[in-house]
C-alpha cells in the first residue's frame, strides 16, 4: 500500500548536497527533513551505499526515506566515495577508508543546525555491511543501527566462498561492481569536471572478482570487515534482518548469540529485498517497525519493541517448489532467547541408503557426481525472481547418495543450523562436498529446506587448507545454511551427498570420487518445541512506504532462463538473459530529472558432466543514462575458466559517449588455484 501524497508536504528534499571530507574528498548526498527541523531538531539516519542515489536507486530511495522522514527524522543518502555523484575511485568493498568516511559524515550529520546530535545508520546488503562495521568503529554519535541481508563474517557468509568453495556468485558480484565503478557522475550535480572523474574511474576499475579470488583462504584481508572478530567492538543496539530465500541469513543468529548489547533479529520468507515489497512474501510493514526502532533507541520513547522476543523467524510450511511463489505459506513463531533451550538436537544416523535413529553397522558408500549435479539449484541469493528459488530437487538427487528417513509419524519444526558429521575418504587431494537437506513429499516431490558446501581442504582450518590424504579415512564436519522449515506427517527427510554443485560452486580441478562411512556419520537437526506463546505475538502492520516520483517505463523488460543440453558434446549451457548480450537494455524515464537510464545483463555458464576443466561463467552486461545533450553507454564482458593449477579471467570494459568511444579496458589474468 502506498501513502499518499501528504507525505510530500511534511518533508523537505534537498537534491544534493557535498559533505567535504578531511582528505579533500566530497561526498554527495541527498538528504530529506522535517519541515520544521530549522525549528526543532530531529535525530538522523544514514544510507551510505555505491548505488547511485540520483538515478538508478532514485525511487526505491524516494520510498523509504521519505517515509521515514515524515516520521520526525533527518535521512541521509550518500554515495560511497568513488560512486554516483561523490568524488574519488571505488577501490574494493568495505574498505577501511569507506568506513572512516562514514564516521567523519556521522560526525557531520551530528553537528548540523538540524539534528539532535543521535544518528542512527541503516542499509541492506552493501549497507547492511557497513552499518555493522562502523559501528564497531563507535563512532559517538552512532546510537543504533538497523542491518539487513548482510553478514558478520566476508569470508564464511559473503558472494565469495561458502565453505572454502568458490562461488560463481564471486563472478557474478564483481563483474556487476566493475560496471558500478565505470558509470560516471551527473554532470547536473558535479558541473563540467563529470567527464574527467568519469575518465578516472575507467582508468581505475579494479577485476574485482580476481581480488577476491587471491584471498582463498581466510586470512586477514577477510578479518578486516567482519565483525565477528570481536563482536564486543559493537556497542550500540542492533536490528538484524534477513530472509529464507536470501544468501544471508546465518548471520541473524549469530549475531543473536554473540553480541552482548540490545538486539533483536527477524528472518522472513523473504529475498535479497525490503520486507515491505518482497516476493516470495507475506510483506509486512516493515518501515513502521523500522520507525518504532529508531523511536525507541534516537528519540528516548518507550515503543514496546524490545519487550518483544529476541528472534522472530517465520516458519515455513511446505510449497511444492515452482517458478516463484507470490507468498510462503507458515506462520510468525519467537524465541525470547538465542540459543534457545527450546530447541532439541535430534540425530539421524547414516545407513545404507537410510536415515536412521539408531547408529548401524558401519558400512561403506561412494559417489562421483557428474558435473552437472546443481542445475535444481536455484541461485545462491535469491531477489524475488522467476527462476532463482531451488526447483524440484529429483535431477540433483540422482547424482548424489541419497539418505531417506521413513516416513515421518508425526510432524517437527526445525529451527536453526543443522550439522552434518562424516567419515570420508577422497581419491583426490582436492575434493568438495555438497550436502543437501531436503523435504520429500508423499508424491516424491523433493524440496530443498537446508544446504552447505566444504572444500575438504578446508575440513580442519579456513585459514590453512591442507590437502586430502588419497584412500585415508577422515572425519568432517559440515553445518548447513539456518532454516524454519515444518515437516509434515507422511513426509520423509533426505540427506543427499554430491562431489560438486554447479553452478553455485566452482568444481574441483578434478573428477572425485568420495566415501562415506556410515555407521557413525551422523546428521543433527534442530527440532523446535511449539510455543503457545506464538500465537500471541504482536502483529505487523501492512506494507507502507512514501509516495515516489514517477518512472515511465520507455523499454519492456524480460527475463528468460534456459538450460540446453548438447547430447553430441555431453554440454550443459544454463543461460539467464536479463536484456544483455551487450545491446541496448530497456529503459526507464524519471521525468524528475530529465533522464532515461536501464540496466541489462547475460549470465551463460557450461560444463561438461564428466570434466570439470570444462566450466566455464561468462556474462555481459550493459548500463545508459541519456538526457537531451548528454548519453553515455557502458558494456563490460568478462569470462572465468580454470586448469588444474589456475584460473584464466578475461573481460573487456568499454565506454561510450554519445556515439563515441570514449575508453576501453581489457583484462587477462591469471590467478593461482590455492587449493580452490
Amino acid at each position: 500500500m502506498r501513502l499518499d501524497d501528504a507525505f510530500r508536504s511534511t518533508v523537505d528534499e534537498i537534491e544534493n548536497v557535498f559533505i567535504s571530507l578531511a582528505d579533500g574528498c566530497r561526498i554527495a548526498a541527498r538528504v530529506w527533513l522535517p519541515k520544521d527541523a530549522d525549528r526543532v531538531r530531529v535525530p538522523a539516519i544514514l544510507e551510505f551505499i555505491p548505488y547511485r542515489k540520483r538515478d538508478f536507486m532514485r525511487s526505491r530511495d524516494e520510498a523509504l526515506h521519505r517515509y521515514v522522514a515524515a516520521h520526525g527524522y533527518a535521512v541521509i543518502r550518500a554515495d560511497v566515495r568513488g560512486t554516483g555523484d561523490s568524488d574519488g575511485v571505488l577501490v574494493d568493498e568495505y574498505t577501511p577508508r569507506e568506513q572512516l568516511d562514514a564516521c567523519e559524515l556521522i560526525a557531520w550529520i551530528a553537528a548540523q543546525p538540524w539534528c539532535t546530535g543521535a544518528v542512527g545508520m541503516f542499509g541492506i546488503s552493501w549497507g547492511g555491511f557497513n552499518a555493522l562495521q562502523v559501528a564497531a568503529r563507535r563512532p559517538p554519535a552512532l546510537k543504533a543501527i538497523m542491518s539487513l541481508c548482510a553478514s558478520d563474517d566476508r569470508y564464511a557468509d559473503d558472494a565469495h566462498y561458502m565453505g572454502g568453495c568458490l562461488l560463481n556468485e564471486n563472478m557474478q558480484w564483481g563483474a556487476v561492481l566493475m560496471l558500478e565503478a565505470a558509470l560516471p557522475p551527473d554532470p547536473a550535480i558535479v558541473g563540467p569536471r563529470w567527464r574527467d572523474l568519469w575518465r578516472q574511474r575507467i582508468a581505475t576499475v579494479a577485476a574485482f572478482p580476481t581480488r577476491w579470488m587471491q584471498h582463498p583462504a581466510r586470512d586477514a584481508y577477510w578479518r578486516q570487515g567482519s565483525v565477528c572478530e570481536n563482536y564486543a567492538a559493537i556497542q550500540c543496539p542492533v536490528y538484524a534482518i534477513g530472509g529464507w530465500a536470501d544468501g544471508y541469513s546465518n548471520a541473524v543468529p549469530r549475531l543473536l548469540a554473540n553480541l552482548a548489547v540490545p538486539c533483536k533479529g527477524l528472518v522472513g520468507p523473504w529475498p535479497h529485498a525490503f520486507p515491505h515489497d518482497a516476493v516470495p512474501g507475506p510483506s509486512i510493514g516493515f518501515l513502521q517497525e523500522a520507525v518504532r526502532w529508531w523511536d525507541q533507541w534516537l528519540k528516548g520513547r518507550d515503543t514496546g519493541i524490545m519487550a518483544e522476543p529476541r528472534y522472530r523467524v517465520w516458519m515455513q510450511e511446505p510449497v511444492a517448489p515452482r517458478p516463484q511463489p507470490r507468498s510462503w505459506p507458515g506462520r510468525w513463531v519467537a524465541e525470547p532467547a538465542w540459543p534457545s533451550a527450546n530447541i532439541e538436537p535430534r540425530t539421524w544416523f547414516l545407513a545404507r541408503d537410510r536415515l536412521s535413529p539408531t547408529a548401524t553397522a558401519a558400512d561403506v558408500v561412494a559417489i562421483s557426481s557428474p558435473q552437472t549435479v546443481g542445475l535444481c539449484a536455484g541461485d545462491w541469493c535469491g531477489f524475488g525472481a522467476d527462476g532463482d528459488l531451488p526447483r524440484d530437487q529429483r535431477l540433483d538427487d540422482g547424482g548424489s547418495l541419497r539418505f531417506d528417513s521413513t516416513r515421518l509419524d508425526a510432524r517437527i519444526e526445525l529451527l536453526g543450523a543443522p550439522v552434518l558429521e562424516l567419515e570420508v575418504c577422497a581419491d583426490q587431494p582436492w575434493a568438495a562436498l555438497c550436502a543437501r537437506l531436503c523435504d520429500v513429499a508423499p508424491d516424491d516431490t523433493s524440496t530443498r529446506i537446508s544446504y552447505g558446501l566444504l572444500n575438504l581442504a578446508y575440513r580442519d582450518s579456513r585459514s590453512a587448507p591442507t590437502p586430502m590424504p588419497p584412500g585415508t579415512w577422515v572425519p568432517i564436519r559440515l553445518q548447513l545454511n539456518d532454516l524454519a522449515s515444518a515437516i509434515p506427517a507422511g513426509h520423509r527427510l533426505r540427506l543427499a551427498l554430491s562431489t560438486g554443485y554447479w553452478p553455485i560452486a566452482w568444481p574441483s580441478p578434478r573428477p572425485v570420487r568420495l566415501s562415506v562411512r556410515t555407521g557413525a556419520s551422523r546428521l543433527t537437526l534442530p527440532v523446535r518445541a511449539l510455543r503457545a506463546s506464538d500465537a500471541a505475538l504482536r502483529a505487523f502492520g501492512p506494507p507502507e512506504a512514501a509516495p515516489i516520483d514517477a518512472a515511465i517505463p520507455v523499454g519492456e523488460p524480460s527475463v528468460t532462463r534456459n538450460v540446453t543440453l548438447d547430447l553430441a558434446h555431453d554440454e550443459l549451457v544454463s543461460l539467464l538473459d536479463a536484456g544483455g548480450e551487450l545491446a541496448e537494455p530497456p529503459l526507464a524515464h524519471l521525468p524528475a530529472i530529465g533522464l532515461e537510464l536501464g540496466t541489462g545483463y547475460t549470465r551463460r555458464y557450461r560444463i561438461r558432466a564428466s570434466d570439470p576443466l570444462t566450466a566455464s561463467t561468462e556474462i555481459e552486461q550493459s548500463a545508459v543514462l541519456r538526457r537531451t545533450g548528454w548519453q553515455i553507454r557502458v558494456t563490460c564482458a568478462t569470462r572465468l575458466t580454470a586448469t588444474v593449477d589456475s584460473f584464466r579471467f578475461t573481460g573487456m570494459l568499454v565506454a561510450f559517449e554519445g556515439d563515441r568511444e570514449l575508453a576501453t579496458r581489457r583484462w587477462a589474468i591469471d590467478i593461482p588455484r590455492g587449493g580452490v
